[in-house]
This record gives C-alpha cells, sequence and structure tokens, in this order.
C-alpha cells in the first residue's frame, strides 16, 4: 500500500481545499434534527452533572 503512495507523490492541496468542509442544512427537517441533536448533548449533560451529586 504505502508503495502506491509513493508513485503517486505528494498531493498538494490549496488552502481553499484543505479548509474543513461547512454544514448544510438546507431542509426543514435536517435544521430540525441537527438542533435537536445539540439540545439533546446539552441535556444530557445536565442530567449526567445533576446525577453525579
Amino acid at each position: 500500500m504505502s508503495e502506491d503512495r509513493d508513485k503517486e507523490g505528494r498531493r498538494v492541496f490549496s488552502g481553499q481545499d484543505a479548509r474543513q468542509g461547512e454544514i448544510i442544512l438546507r431542509t426543514r427537517t435536517r435544521r430540525i434534527i441537527f438542533i435537536a441533536g445539540l439540545v439533546g448533548i446539552v441535556v444530557l449533560a445536565l442530567l449526567l452533572s445533576f446525577a453525579v451529586r
């Protein structure tokens, strides 16, 4: 496998190509699911912090 990489040579990425992707929430359903996931993480963190006490 490493031999294949050597044959290809080094790949050079521009700064634009190397940037992280952006989150695209085009539909209302995707936005709701994304926001619900964020809220769920916060609620879970709060519940765990109260359970430890």
